[in-house]
C-alpha cells in the first residue's frame, strides 16, 4: 500500500457551460483553486517542488496549462510542472502522476488538479476552408490574391464543432452517449431506469447543498472574475421530475434511451489538491484529508468504454488483495446513467466476472446507499479533467463527515479506460 497524503483539497463552484464562467479561461480557474488551496493548508508556494494539472480541451494560448497555472498561482519560478491528459480521468491521472513523483523522492510537495473550460473550447474551421485561407494568406501581389480569393465557397464559413469531435472516439466511430446506448441495450437498461437514477442524482445534490456540505470543499468564483461571485454550483434542478425527464427526446439514437437529462452536463470548473508523503505529512503535524492507498488504470473495448470502471476496480483488487466489501463509500463519475447501472449489473454478475474478468466471482453488490451519497455529474457536471480530482475531494471529506475509513474514486475514460482510486481517512 502506498503512504501518499492527500494534505487538503478544494474546487471551484461547478458551473454549466456557457454560464457565468463562459469567460474564464480554464487557467485562470485552476490559478484561483491552486492560491486559495496553498492558504487553506498553510503551505507557501516556495515549498512546492512540481505542479501536476489535468487539462483535455488544452488552450491555444496555454499549451503547458499547468506551468500557466503555476506560475500565475506564486510558485517560483524554477520549479517544473507539466500537463496531464487521459480523457476523464486527468484529473486523476494528476494525482497518481504527483503520487508517484513523490514516492520515487523526486519531489516532497506536489500541487496537482485538473482544470476545464468546456464553454472555452473553440469552433473549428475545415481543412478544406484552413487551405483556402492559407493560400490566400499566402499569395503575392493583388492579382494573385484575387485569383485566389475567388476560390470562395460558403460552405468553408461552416464551423467544426470542436466539443462534438473530442466527444466521439476516432477508433470506434462512436461519440459517447452512443457507448451509452450500447451498454443499455447490452444490459437491458431502460429509459425509466435511466430517468429514475438521473433524478435521484438531482435530489442527492440538492440535499447536499441545503446541507452546505458542498461548502466544505468550494472556493467561491470572486466577481473580479466574472462580474457576480458565484458559491455554489449551478447545474442541480430543484424543479427536476419524471415527468419533465421522461419528456426529452434521445440524442444519440433514434429510439434510443439516453438523453440530455440522464447524462451528465457539459461544465466548467476546476480542482487541486496538495500531495506530499504520509511520513513527511505526519512529521510536520499535519492532519491530512486522506491518504491515496493504490490505484490502478484498464483498458476495454472503446465501444463499451463505460465499463471501464468494473476493469480498473478488479485490477485495483487482485492489486491489493482486498475485496470489495471493504469499501465504504463508492464514487463513480456519472457520466451517463446508463453507464453506471451497467457497472452495476457487471459488479453483480457472476457471468461477467467470469466472461470479461477472468474472476471464478462476481465482484460484489453496489450499495446505492454508499454510491454517490451527495449525487454525481448528472446533477452536478462533468469539466472533464477535473472531474478525476473532484471526486477524490468529494469522497474523503463525506468519508470524515461519516466517521469511515476505506472509499473507492472511479470512473470510466473515453476511448475504452477506466481508473480507480482506492482512499482512506486518517
Amino acid at each position: 500500500m502506498l503512504d501518499i497524503a492527500i494534505v487538503d483539497g478544494v474546487r471551484t463552484p461547478f458551473v454549466r457551460a456557457f454560464g457565468p464562467l463562459a469567460g474564464v479561461p480554464a487557467y485562470e480557474l485552476g490559478r484561483h483553486v491552486s492560491e486559495v488551496l496553498l492558504r487553506r493548508a498553510g503551505m507557501e508556494p516556495a515549498r512546492v517542488d512540481q505542479v501536476v494539472f489535468g487539462n483535455v480541451a488544452v488552450p491555444a494560448e496555454a499549451a503547458n496549462i499547468a506551468r500557466v497555472i503555476a506560475l500565475k498561482a506564486g510558485i517560483p519560478r524554477d520549479r517544473i510542472a507539466h500537463t496531464v491528459h487521459r480523457n476523464c480521468a486527468s484529473g486523476m491521472e494528476a494525482i497518481t502522476t504527483a503520487a508517484q513523483l513523490v514516492h520515487l523522492g523526486e519531489a516532497d510537495v506536489v500541487l496537482a488538479g485538473g482544470t476545464e473550460s468546456m464553454s472555452q473550447i473553440p469552433l473549428l474551421f475545415s481543412h478544406e476552408a484552413t487551405t483556402f485561407f492559407t493560400k490566400v494568406a499566402r499569395a503575392r501581389g493583388v492579382r494573385e490574391r484575387i485569383f485566389a480569393m475567388m476560390r470562395f465557397r460558403p460552405r468553408y464559413l461552416r464551423p467544426v464543432i470542436a466539443i462534438k469531435l473530442g466527444l466521439t472516439d476516432p477508433v470506434s466511430g462512436l461519440m459517447m452517449g452512443e457507448t451509452a446506448e450500447v451498454l443499455a441495450e447490452e444490459f437491458g437498461i431502460r429509459r425509466g431506469e435511466q430517468d429514475e437514477y438521473a433524478l435521484q442524482s438531482h435530489q442527492r445534490t440538492l440535499a447536499a447543498q441545503k446541507r452546505s456540505l458542498f461548502a466544505e470543499e468550494i472556493v467561491p468564483i470572486p466577481a473580479a472574475l466574472t462580474g457576480k461571485e458565484i458559491v455554489e454550483d449551478i447545474g442541480p434542478r430543484d424543479e427536476q421530475s419524471l415527468e419533465a425527464l421522461a419528456k426529452l427526446k434521445p440524442i444519440f439514437k433514434r429510439g434510443g434511451t439516453v438523453t440530455v437529462g440522464n447524462s451528465c452536463q457539459i461544465t466548467d470548473g476546476a480542482a487541486a489538491v496538495l500531495v506530499m508523503s504520509g511520513e513527511r505529512a505526519r512529521g510536520e503535524g499535519r492532519a491530512p484529508l486522506g491518504y491515496l492507498r493504490a490505484f490502478a488504470y484498464a483498458g476495454c473495448d472503446p465501444r463499451r468504454m463505460g465499463l471501464g470502471p468494473i476493469h480498473a476496480v478488479n485490477k485495483l483488487l487482485k492489486k491489493t488483495g482486498m475485496n470489495f466489501a471493504d469499501v465504504d463509500l463508492i464514487e463513480i463519475n456519472e457520466a451517463f446513467a446508463a453507464q453506471v447501472l451497467a457497472n452495476e449489473r457487471a459488479f453483480a454478475s457472476p457471468g461477467f466476472a467470469e466472461k470479461e474478468l477472468g474472476r471464478n466471482n462476481a465482484l460484489g453488490v453496489i450499495d446505492r446507499n454508499r454510491l454517490n451519497v451527495n449525487g454525481g455529474a448528472i446533477a452536478l457536471g462533468h469539466p472533464i479533467a477535473a472531474t478525476g480530482t473532484r471526486l477524490v475531494v468529494t469522497l474523503l471529506k463525506e468519508l470524515l463527515r461519516r466517521g469511515k475509513k476505506r472509499g473507492l474514486a472511479t470512473l470510466c475514460v473515453g476511448g475504452g479506460q477506466g481508473a480507480a482510486l482506492l482512499l482512506e481517512t486518517p
